[in-house]
């Protein structure tokens, strides 16, 4: 059996995004994902995080993953490069466990967003080709380097072009599709023979093979802009990639009921009230709109609350939706409703926002959350809005609806 161990290195002092590695993205901590990566590949017989910090190392045993040794403080520097820590991982190993692994995979914490073949699809194509000394994950580069240009001598003189190609004599004039193709590389996935990193003094070796991944998983995370736009990403559920939870269910192709929590959903979840105790919510018309669209493609609503409060009564009577208020025990009111309306729970959907919503996500086919939900309602959520509660999420999901009924 091949031995392959797959090492995911994370210091802890990210100076961009502070505490980046254990940071939550899109309800889990950022390393998360790189460790289901290696757990749920078929190939990968162990996974070891390499870090210097003892919170990381106990996120990642919280994961599953191992942490058999802290990593010395001088590979933990801004500059430290990845051929050393990978060095030190391997040649401890040996010395301390006699483990010696076949094939070493790079997985770094940065690109999260993995098909989920990835791992075993780069480990299999190394195997496959005995001359390879690594497989690295790359993807058709956005930008073509043969229209790029030089200025050796400033921007006050003449410019060179960056690459020719024989037989086009001036590429950056050419069209695009009779230039020859290019990769970028990505930091999804490396697989690496521990000879090359030992041996040669390389993280890739001399002959290096590719794994082709698709374009739409490019994912590296260096700043908060990218945090924001990649967690919507990975919160949408349009891709079929590693995920460190339960797995994600798809929106039934049949829906025939919609169930709502109220206040952080149809609300804002912040309340309004006078010097005589009386309380007003805040709501958006664009939801409104959007369950009466609902109704009129035949697909029933209905509100569960906790809340008592008669501005439950008075916001679902406005918008002509039936509701429950004053609910402790939600799971055991929407048993009951689905089978009094003799609704199939696979056909039923249910959007929260908070903890008392969670008993009811397994009751039915799909379960969403608000885009400003709890994280521990986010991580157990099939499908995470991108709008906040109060701010247009119920119409997100009935326009969401209604377009996969067409």
């Amino acid at each position: 059996m091949t031995e392959t161990l797959a090492i995911i290195p994370a210091r802890g002092g990210s100076k961009g995004i502070p505490r980046k590695n254990i940071r939550p993205f899109a309800g889990y901590p950022l390393i998360a994902y790189s460790i289901a990566a290696g757990l749920q590949s078929e190939l990968v017989t162990r996974v070891i995080v390499s870090t210097d910090d003892e919170e990381i190392a106990a996120i990642a045993r919280e994961y599953g993953a191992e942490t058999p040794f802290m990593r010395p403080a001088e590979l933990a520097q801004d500059k430290t490069t990845d051929l050393p820590v990978f060095e030190q991982a391997l040649t401890w190993l040996a010395e301390n466990e006699g483990y010696r692994p076949d094939v070493v995979v790079q997985l770094r914490p940065t690109s999260p967003i993995r098909p989920r073949t990835c791992v075993d699809d780069a480990v299999r194509a190394l195997l496959a080709h005995p001359d390879a000394d690594c497989v690295r994950g790359v993807v058709p580069a956005g930008q073509n380097p043969h229209k790029m240009w030089r200025l050796p001598e400033g921007k006050n003189a003449p410019m060179k072009n960056l690459l020719d190609v024989p037989g086009i004599a001036e590429p950056y004039n050419a069209p695009r599709q009779i230039l020859p193709p290019v990769y970028w590389q990505t930091g999804h996935i490396d697989a690496i023979r521990p000879a090359a990193i030992l041996e040669k003094g390389s993280m890739t070796g001399d002959v290096i093979y590719p794994l082709v991944i698709d374009p739409r998983y490019t994912v590296d995370i260096d700043n908060l802009y990218d945090w924001a736009k990649y967690e919507w990403l990975v919160s949408s559920g349009d891709l079929d990639m590693v995920w460190p939870g339960k797995a994600r269910r798809p929106m039934p192709e049949r829906v025939d009921l919609l169930v709502l929590d109220f206040d952080g959903v149809l609300t804002d979840n912040r309340v309004w009230t006078d010097q005589d105790g009386r309380e007003m919510v805040a709501a958006s018309r664009s939801d409104s709109y959007g369950l009466n669209l609902l109704r009129a493609a035949g697909i029933g609503t209905v509100v569960i609350s906790k809340e008592r409060n008669p501005v439950v009564a008075a916001r679902c009577e406005k918008m002509n939706v039936p509701y429950l208020q004053g609910i402790d025990d939600k799971a055991a009111v929407l048993q009951n409703l689905l089978a009094e309306r003799g609704v199939d729970p696979a056909h039923a959907i249910y959007l929260g926002n908070d903890l008392n919503d969670l008993p009811c996500f397994p009751l039915v086919g799909w379960a969403v959350a608000v885009a400003d939900a709890l994280p521990e309602v986010t991580r157990q959520a099939d499908f995470v809005l991108s709008k906040k509660g109060g701010h247009g999420a119920v119409r997100e999901l009935c326009d969401l609806v209604l377009s996969n009924k067409k």
